[in-house]
């Protein structure tokens, strides 16, 4: 992502997976105040433009550092590790998974079983929790590591980001299934 503008220090935050929510909030409202075109009327056109900008990059981190899905996005953008339209990699072992969860998707999709749509569905479930249970450690501690310890974390964060997504698809394609029967 380059040339993107970094929103952790537009706020002067460190860089985090689980920034403080309250004090996120708390800069985006003052900086709200400071860049709102009504005290800005009698300034120079530069300045309103400049105080327009400063606005939408308000809004656009805030938002994108609010979510945490896009907050993950982001700061893997951020550091090279996400590019948009790139065929990602994924481990071998999960795809075979994935793999088998497709064929039983496929069967779901040419004889609708309701028994068998809660249990592709509770598999889902149970990979993406131990996805989450497993990668939450990691988001927590990310801000305390040392910077040669980062890229580690920010790969497994990449692997965890890519499996989720996946995931997610799955699940959409099992809520469709359920919408049809």
């Amino acid at each position: 992502m380059p040339n993107a503008p970094d929103y952790f220090a537009f706020y002067g935050l460190p860089e985090s997976f689980r920034p403080d929510a309250t004090a996120l909030k708390r800069l985006y409202y003052a900086k709200s105040r400071e860049t709102h075109p009504d005290f800005h009327a009698t300034s120079s056109p530069e300045n309103q433009a400049e105080m327009l900008r400063q606005a939408t990059l308000n809004t656009d981190a805030y938002r994108t550092l609010a979510d945490a899905d896009q907050r993950m996005a982001y700061l893997l953008r951020l550091h090279g590790l996400l590019e948009e339209g790139k065929q990602e990699q994924l481990p071998p072992d999960f795809l075979m998974d994935m793999m088998d969860l497709n064929e039983e998707l496929m069967e779901l999709e040419m004889a609708p079983d309701a028994a068998a749509h809660a249990k592709v569905a509770q598999e889902v479930l149970a990979l993406a929790q131990t996805l989450d249970a497993g990668i939450e450690p990691i988001l927590v501690g990310y801000e305390q590591l040392p910077a040669d310890h980062r890229s580690a974390a920010l790969q497994q964060i990449r692997t965890y980001y890519l499996k989720k997504r996946y995931l997610l698809r799955i699940q959409q394609q099992l809520t469709t299934f359920a919408a049809r029967s």
